[in-house]
């Protein structure tokens, strides 16, 4: 049975509710080898992917192709350290919005400064601040959405009364599509500012 657009919206929003990071106290605290890190990453992201049953996660070649692009440090003895995993966690959700390049030039300084630093604040420090902010920002995100739905539940008014519902979900698409294509946007702008720092350093 096909959910009309409401019922999707509320489904939409219940999975919202549900999405969780994976907190640093979550990971294995010994070094793990390349199937171990995959079957870890997997398990604990597959359910939040789109087809849970077909998607891959977290590849050998992969992480082979995030090394060879210096988005990873090389493991030691074949083994990945926490730290290994909350880079690869960084990188699972840039790679749905960024480029391999913007990446780069995004986790590039913060490995460089905190990755197996002495110093008490380190990559775990900044990943847990960073992934802090989830729970108030998810509220945001689902009054967000419900607004663009209000929003776009008023347009086609005119239309042929058979076509209103699709278009209208046509609508609703679009405005959240916009929203991202808004945000990449900015986020692109601000990886590119962060290189044109760095290179006058």
């Amino acid at each position: 049975m096909t959910m009309n657009t409401e019922e999707l919206l509320h489904s939409i929003l219940d999975n919202l509710a549900k999405v969780e990071y994976i907190k640093p106290q979550d990971i294995p605290n010994i070094d793990l080898y390349m199937d171990q890190v995959t079957t870890f990453m997997d398990e604990r992201l597959r359910k939040k992917t789109r087809n849970p049953g077909e998607d891959k996660i977290l590849t050998k070649t992969m992480i082979n192709n995030y090394a060879k692009n210096d988005l990873l440090p090389p493991p030691e003895k074949k083994k990945y350290n926490k730290e290994h995993m909350l880079l690869l966690i960084f990188i699972y959700y840039y790679k749905n919005i960024l480029s391999i390049n913007d990446i780069q030039a995004l986790l590039k300084p913060i490995t460089k400064e905190f990755f197996k630093t002495e110093e008490d604040f380190n990559l775990e420090s900044v990943y847990t601040e960073v992934f802090s902010m989830e729970e108030e920002q998810m509220q945001r995100l689902k009054q967000d959405v419900l607004d663009k739905f209000k929003i776009a539940e008023k347009t086609f008014v005119d239309a042929p009364e058979h076509e209103q519902a699709f278009l209208k979900k046509f609508s609703f698409i679009c405005l959240l599509s916009f929203d991202v294509y808004v945000k990449k946007l900015l986020i692109e702008k601000l990886v590119d500012d962060l290189q044109d720092n760095a290179e006058e350093e």
